[in-house]
């Protein structure tokens, strides 16, 4: 007998009745009038399993929690993992637990408002030499108002030292702005996106919130793009805009709204960035040097208010979408998987859903499935016992999955094989 078996039926069946009691209690005190979604899921503190589609029994466990609102997640060469708290800390987690006090040494001029704070951490892919790590976040430039701002520094110890600007949007009247990172593999190149283009003209001559929108068309703001840089923060001779009057040369793409995920193709290296719409209409799109991902002169998303962005959802010179949502998950986070420990998995791209369909507590992890010729097959959604918010998605040096979720007591998840579990935990007799 392993210790597994237990772990199997003991925590699950418990996990399950904690389940079915919230949603009766639902029933009882009228949860859902006035207000909307499923009742909240404590996680166990148990391993769980989770059946899905191609691989019957995957093990799931908490690894850290008390996380602070997690934004990013990445992981050192040893098997330490650096996670932002959007609030402005950077924090270790060191043999699967979490350290207590934050690194110090990072930026103290974050602004930390509504969605607004710490963002990405990345580390240098030759971190073992220089020690870089870089991180994306709201820095305050006056009252309310913000920027994005990439800076490195390096890791020595607990401490960041060294903290250098990389590169610092140029400021365009708001402060909520996704900025994620993806490095080429074996280049001096990465890509960041940034958002901020919120608001748009609406189909009924009103104007949505904040009226950023059309900075996502002006190739001359850093909102609502995907930008393209070098590792030190300089333009690349070869990027789309370079030496184009009116236009910032870091910009490799437009017509973006708030792109909260990032991963590059692991073949091709071409990045792909999955894209927040008000309601409905969330994109996936793969990048290309130079086009316009139509934002929002076209869209298949509505306001808040039920009104359509757009009255139409195509245009000449602006791309389609690789895939879109109805209704919207609040995509965040994103991996193309490449291990060996789901090799069922393989070449699948996973993405981080907030919410679904605007309802709180349906956040999940969502399984795409590709052709070859990059072509949409298939869905499906991991998680959706717990309903958590996952806020970022990555694989680890062991091939496994790890996730984080975003709250104020957020979690670490890692999930693994059941058969690499057993061989862990068989005990004798």
């Amino acid at each position: 007998m392993t210790k597994l078996t237990k772990t199997r039926l003991v925590p699950l069946l418990a996990f399950l009745l904690a389940v079915a009691l919230a949603a009766q209690a639902v029933a009882q005190t009228g949860y859902g009038r006035g207000r909307s979604g499923l009742p909240r899921v404590e996680l166990p503190d148990e391993p769980w399993i989770m059946n899905t589609h191609l691989i019957p029994e995957v093990k799931v466990s908490v690894v850290a929690r008390g996380i602070n609102r997690p934004w990013s997640l990445a992981f050192l060469p040893k098997g330490d993992m650096l996670i932002t708290q959007r609030g402005g800390d950077l924090r270790l987690v060191r043999d699967g637990v979490l350290v207590d006090e934050p690194i110090a040494g990072v930026p103290d001029d974050v602004l930390a408002r509504s969605l607004a704070g710490m963002m990405e951490v990345a580390v240098h892919p030759h971190f073992a030499d220089n020690g870089y790590v870089y991180l994306t976040y709201t820095r305050q430039v006056s009252g309310r108002e913000g920027t994005v701002a990439l800076v490195r520094g390096k890791l020595d110890g607990m401490s960041l030292v060294d903290v250098e600007d990389v590169f610092v949007a140029e400021p365009w009247g708001g402060s909520i702005a996704a900025a994620r990172l993806a490095f080429v593999p074996g280049e001096d190149i990465m890509y960041m996106t940034m958002g901020g283009a919120f608001g748009a003209d609406l189909v009924d001559g009103t104007q949505s919130f904040f009226g950023h929108a059309k900075l996502a068309q002006d190739p001359n703001s850093h909102a609502g793009k995907t930008l393209r840089l070098r590792l030190d923060g300089s333009v690349p001779d070869d990027n789309p805009f370079v030496g184009k009057e009116g236009h910032k040369p870091e910009v490799y793409s437009m017509g973006h709204r708030n792109q909260m995920g990032l991963a590059l193709h692991p073949e091709t290296h071409q990045p792909w960035t999955t894209e927040h719409a008000p309601q409905g209409g969330d994109e996936l799109n793969a990048i290309e040097a130079g086009k316009n991902y139509g934002w929002p002169v076209v869209s298949y998303g509505r306001h808040y208010n039920g009104v359509r962005i757009s009255e139409r959802f195509w245009a000449e010179g602006m791309e389609e979408p690789a895939i879109f949502w109805l209704p919207s998950i609040a995509p965040s986070g994103l991996m193309f998987y490449t291990g060996d420990a789901f090799p069922e998995w393989k070449g699948n791209l996973f993405a981080g859903a907030l919410m679904t369909g605007r309802m709180p507590n349906t956040g999940h992890l969502e399984r795409l499935i590709f052709s070859p010729k990059g072509e949409e097959l298939g869905r499906e959604w991991l998680l959706k016992e717990i309903g958590k918010r996952i806020r970022d998605v990555r694989q680890g040096p062991d091939g496994f999955i790890y996730v984080i979720t975003d709250e104020t007591d957020g979690a670490l998840l890692k999930l693994e094989p059941v058969e690499t579990a057993e061989e862990g935990e068989t005990t004798a007799g």
